[in-house]
């Protein structure tokens, strides 16, 4: 679209109307990157309702701790993605889908940015610690592991920056499950965990293959920038593999669960061997990243489900 033009200046040059400013509601939300805290609850219900199930703990008691724990949750997350943005309005500023952000175009001050996330942390932190101590401990992990680890420093360093990453952003199931119970040790909590960071890199390497112009740009090391196509393959196929393992620790809890997720990973695992040798590498990872979107919907979904259904239906519920 052009810009609208006045009639002139006093140079007789016409002179391009500011672009209307957009509302606050919106402003805030790409700070806050509401995507994100959007797609992040779905796991940390699964984690909070498989704890309710597994310890078959009633749910109308735990209400106020699950208002917190979303609460929680959607702050410390929140403020992850406030402190990212502000750090990164450099790189964002040369790639084409951030370059639009409110902390590159200037239509919120870097200040403002700054104690947004500091008290979308503090608050955050303290709701979760009203749940337990524990869930607050992996909230501030997650939290710390984004911002310094993740964004300062292995984001523009090195490859593997997204397996670094993916520690923080596979820890909202264990939030949840913290949340009502402070003991992380179960195998059915460590496997959605484990599942969880696995399922990272899959996703987040077909992104940077369809984005590859963007991050080659900003000088990102994406795996797929620095190594290419064929080694993003390899590699996701390796993790794929490990997220098939991974299934089978939702045994000790549901074989049903065990199911969905082990039969979720090894569609993947075809779609990625299959679409590799039939496809261009873009339409390739055009594939990959709706089936990584399907893949980890139908999961949470399932456990959620389950979870609920065991809880009010639990005598009755096949293991």
């Amino acid at each position: 679209m052009k810009a609208e033009l006045m009639p002139s200046n006093s140079n007789n040059q016409p002179t391009p109307l500011a672009a209307p400013p957009q509302p606050l509601s919106t402003i805030l939300a790409q700070t806050v990157k509401t995507g994100i805290i959007k797609s992040n609850l779905l796991p940390m219900l699964a984690g909070l309702t498989l704890a309710l199930y597994t310890y078959q703990i009633d749910l109308v008691g735990k209400l106020p701790v699950i208002v917190l724990a979303l609460i929680g949750s959607i702050l410390v997350i929140g403020a992850a993605g406030t402190f990212n943005n502000l750090y990164d309005r450099d790189i964002d500023s040369v790639m084409a889908r951030t370059k639009n952000r409110p902390t590159v175009t200037g239509a919120i001050k870097p200040v403002t940015v700054l104690w947004l996330g500091i008290v979308m942390a503090v608050l955050g932190l303290t709701a979760l610690a009203f749940t337990t101590p524990l869930a607050a401990v992996l909230g501030f992990a997650g939290l710390f592991i984004y911002v310094v680890p993740y964004t300062m420093w292995s984001k523009r360093r090195t490859i593997y920056n997204t397996e670094i990453g993916s520690i923080s952003g596979a820890m909202p199931p264990l939030i949840g499950w913290a949340a009502i119970y402070p003991d992380i040790t179960h195998p059915a909590i460590l496997g959605l965990f484990v599942i969880t960071v696995l399922w990272q890199m899959p996703h987040f390497y077909a992104i940077a293959i369809r984005k590859h112009d963007d991050y080659k740009a900003a000088n990102v090391p994406m795996l797929p920038v620095v190594k290419g196509v064929k080694r993003t393959y390899i590699q996701t196929n390796v993790y794929l593999v490990v997220l098939i393992a991974v299934s089978f620790l939702f045994g000790s809890l549901s074989i049903g669960i065990m199911l969905v997720a082990l039969l979720l990973s090894v569609a993947w695992l075809v779609l990625s061997v299959y679409g590799y040798k039939k496809m261009e590498s873009e339409k390739w990872a055009k594939s990959m990243f709706i089936f990584s979107l399907i893949h980890m919907t139908l999961l949470f979904l399932t456990i959620i489900i389950y979870s609920l259904m065991g809880i009010f239906f639990g005598p009755f519920m096949p293991q």
